[in-house]
């Protein structure tokens, strides 16, 4: 019989999301309403702290919002890691400012914190860390430079959810946002779609208004209400950026889930720790210290250093195989649109660009079981070994 593929990552989607999703359907709110607005009560609680939680139709969307909200506009300078999806650093653009790159910790693989005041100028009006793969960032050194500098912090945790750092879950620090994916790869999905979470009332006020046009009331309360209410005032040229109540259905049910799934994460990811560890491969950075720290395992990034094969290489191998892998990220500074505008070289980034060269993400999803594990395992051992 033929071996069944296997993917780089697939959704856990059981029965009780799709109940809930019928249910959307059959309510008549298929659209941003109750469920949506469950979806983000429950949210902020999980995360706590009092944070408030606000549901969009993409991170993507999220970081555009928050950074509006924090007021960057043309001109401006946000600092972003090269190593990261393009997404942080275009919602920058999209308000005309300008991304300002950071080469990665080569141990970490997040932002270089060491070279981020560097990086400072008058025009740097905020910093965007990425929790790269689930392993938090240092929130603490951030913030502290952040304010030295009177410098806004929004998190792209879109890999992250749940992470946290000294014990502090990713969402309950001071920053003045944290925006998660619920995207079909990440550790809870939505299909798209994402969350701003904060605790500062005036930028999730912001936020409200704009992801549905700049409109002062939103659909929901208009339509539900018992009394005429059809008056509204636009105060704002907003955008269109509301989560559905379909998507917010699979939503309260991830996250139902989201606490075992990161469980299941991690002991997968113990599996390839232990199970790889004498093959000419780098392994993933971990989290320092296992009593108060939390990494999702939202990716394994690993980098193939084989005098076998090199990483491209060993991705067709496992392709033959039928197993699929993937790379995150090729840096944003040798993407033709980021390094023409910027002028940006490899010389600038020399942690990013050498783990580039190498890099590749193994399979890791809740849905993998025991034994496509070690088949995933055995194929690697047969190309490395």
């Amino acid at each position: 019989m033929e071996q069944k593929f296997i993917p780089f990552a697939l959704p856990d989607i059981g029965e009780e999301e799709i109940e809930e999703v019928v249910k959307s359907l059959r309510s008549g709110w298929v659209t941003t309403g109750p469920k949506t607005r469950e979806f983000e009560q429950k949210f902020a609680e999980y995360i706590g702290a009092g944070v408030e939680a606000i549901a969009v139709n993409s991170a993507t969307a999220g970081l555009h919002l928050a950074l509006e909200a924090c007021g960057i506009n043309y001109g401006d300078e946000v600092i972003v890691p090269t190593l990261t999806f393009t997404a942080t650093a275009e919602i920058v653009r999209y308000l005309g400012a300008d991304p300002v790159f950071v080469d990665c910790d080569p141990t970490t693989l997040c932002i270089d914190v060491g070279q981020i005041e560097s990086k400072i100028t008058a025009k740097t009006k905020a910093i965007i860390p990425v929790h790269m793969a689930g392993l938090p960032c240092d929130m603490e050194a951030i913030l502290a430079i952040a304010k030295r500098h009177n410098l806004r912090v929004i998190e792209d945790a879109a890999h992250t959810c749940p992470s946290k750092i000294n014990n502090v879950y990713i969402g309950q620090h001071d920053s003045d946002a944290i925006v998660y994916s619920f995207y079909a790869t990440k550790t809870i999905t939505t299909g798209e779609g994402g969350m701003i979470v904060t605790n500062k009332p005036e930028i999730a006020k912001r936020c409200k208004v704009m992801r549905l046009h700049g409109m002062n009331r939103d659909a929901f309360d208009r339509y539900t209400s018992t009394k005429p209410a059809w008056f509204y005032e636009i105060v704002a040229p907003g955008y269109k950026y509301n989560l559905t109540d379909i998507a917010s259905s699979l939503g309260v049910c991830q996250l139902a889930k989201a606490d075992r799934f990161q469980a299941r994460r991690q002991k997968m990811a113990e599996r390839y720790l232990a199970e790889l560890a004498d093959l000419p491969i780098v392994l993933p950075p971990q989290i320092k210290n296992q009593e108060t720290d939390l990494h999702s395992w939202h990716l394994f990034c690993c980098q193939i250093v084989s005098t076998k094969v090199n990483r491209d290489q060993f991705i067709q191998k496992m392709s033959e195989a039928g197993i699929g892998t993937s790379v995150h990220f090729i840096p944003l500074h040798t993407q033709p649109y980021w390094k023409e505008h910027y002028s940006l070289t490899n010389d600038q980034f020399p942690h990013a660009s050498n783990y580039y060269q190498n890099a590749v993400s193994l399979p890791l999803y809740t849905k993998m079981s025991d034994a496509e594990q070690t088949l995933v395992i055995a194929v690697i051992r047969q190309i490395l070994a």
